[in-house]
């Protein structure tokens, strides 16, 4: 094994969960929760993994670590794939890669104290020696900022920050080289996170573990890590040194995520990006760039000029159009409550000045002939004929984010993102080390 190489290497790492029905449990689909993701951890380094909760990072990291079973991929722990060792070898890997788990209380059995609960890896893995282990869980607790005289004290007698500190020492009680942490400090206070985040990265030093860090929270995210890789519908999106991430994000749902950050400065607040549009399952991942259904730059079709934000209403419209289609005559419903008139009587321009607004969709688009062809699909939609207002708008307006999955490519800011916004220069199969 080469001195260069990472700590930890995942490649096309895939985990998919079937999905089943009827008595004989026929599988008629997959839930895609982790498709495809490639990144590395250095010794000594820590990598964050953000995103939305649902976007696959807790799997990733069960999977990574084969606590369950990946459906494809490889993953390298100092050079040699996990993926294909024996109960023996992978015994022997868990020795080296520990986790720590988001919810504290439920990690610890409560019959156990906490020192039978930080000494159990190093049962399992044969220390016999009953003194040995005990000096060994003292001198931990001691490192973790709690007393040796703990030890025989059981889990309800400590607070959540108390119990993370426990955790934290029997991810330590091996002497691994790898730690994932998945949320660590999400269920703790403020000043709480503060305390055990300092304490991680103290430890992290001391022994030189290299770090996976999971969180949806990128204020933690930008304190704790070296780089990040950002996580959307089970795909990377974005992988970059942190500072690189926050300061110059390439992807459209890196900045959407970065807006959402609190900000202390009352002149900056009510800037956070606004994502609309469908949240797709995945179950059923929409084609081309997964995120083209909610994203606030998705590219417009070469013959029309659109303002951005008119085109991601009409984006809005055909996306419910596909998936649920629209009630014209609900809306005329409303429209004849509304006005105290007949149904029958309610003009078809009312419905699709109706259309417009629940979309938020302007009463005229600046492209004559964007607003043609959309003010044909309204009257089509206004007289019941859903699947041709569909379709019309389908063949004029698609765009190449939904048409062609963006590949994950080095970017103009020495980063790495998936996007058809980025120039298109260097085609990349994994996230370095160096990014």
């Amino acid at each position: 094994m080469s001195a260069d190489a990472p700590l930890l290497e995942v490649r096309n790492l895939k985990k998919h969960y079937p999905i089943t029905e009827g008595v004989l449990k026929r599988q008629v689909g997959n839930v895609r929760a982790v498709d495809g993701i490639s990144f590395a951890v250095d010794r000594g380094e820590t990598v964050g993994l953000v995103g939305e909760s649902g976007c696959g990072k807790s799997t990733a990291a069960t999977s990574l670590l084969r606590l369950e079973e990946p459906t494809d991929g490889e993953v390298l722990f100092e050079g040699r794939d996990i993926t294909g060792y024996d109960d023996a070898e992978l015994k022997r890997f868990r020795r080296e890669a520990q986790m720590i788990f988001q919810d504290p209380t439920s990690s610890f059995d409560p019959r156990m104290s906490i020192g039978e609960s930080v000494a159990e890896p190093l049962t399992v893995h044969g220390m016999r020696d009953r003194e040995r282990r005990r000096r060994i869980v003292e001198d931990l607790l001691e490192r973790v900022g709690l007393s040796a005289g703990d030890i025989d004290r059981y889990p309800h007698e400590f607070s959540g920050g108390q119990k993370q500190r426990i955790a934290l020492a029997r991810a330590l009680v091996l002497n691994p080289k790898l730690i994932v942490a998945d949320e660590p400090v999400s269920a703790l206070d403020v000043s709480i996170q503060a305390e055990i985040l300092s304490l991680m990265k103290d430890v992290q030093e001391e022994f030189g573990l290299g770090m996976l860090f999971i969180s949806h929270d990128l204020s933690v995210v930008r304190e704790i890590c070296d780089r990040v890789a950002v996580m959307y519908l089970g795909e990377i999106v974005e992988f970059a040194r942190t500072g690189d991430l926050f300061e110059n994000p390439q992807h459209p749902y890196t900045r959407a995520l970065l807006s959402s950050i609190p900000q202390p400065d009352p002149t900056k607040r009510g800037s956070a990006i606004e994502l609309t549009g469908d949240v797709p399952s995945p179950s059923n991942p929409p084609s081309g760039c997964r995120f083209h259904t909610r994203c606030p730059e998705v590219i417009p079709p070469d013959d029309y000029e659109f303002e951005q934000e008119a085109w991601r209403s009409v984006m809005d419209l055909r996306g419910r159009l596909a998936r649920d289609g629209v009630d014209a005559a609900a809306v005329r419903e409303f429209v004849a409550s509304e006005t105290d008139q007949s149904p029958e009587s309610v003009p078809t321009e009312r419905i699709e000045r109706e259309v417009r607004r629940e979309f938020d969709i302007p009463d005229s688009l600046s492209d004559a002939r964007a607003e043609s062809v959309l003010s044909e699909a309204l009257g089509l939609l206004a007289n019941g004929d859903q699947s041709e207002a569909r379709a019309l708008l389908a063949e004029e307006f698609e765009t190449v984010c939904e048409t062609t999955a963006p590949e994950l490519r080095r970017t103009p800011a020495g980063h790495t993102a998936s996007c058809h916004l980025v120039d298109e220069t260097q085609s990349v199969s994994t996230p370095s080390t160096s990014d």
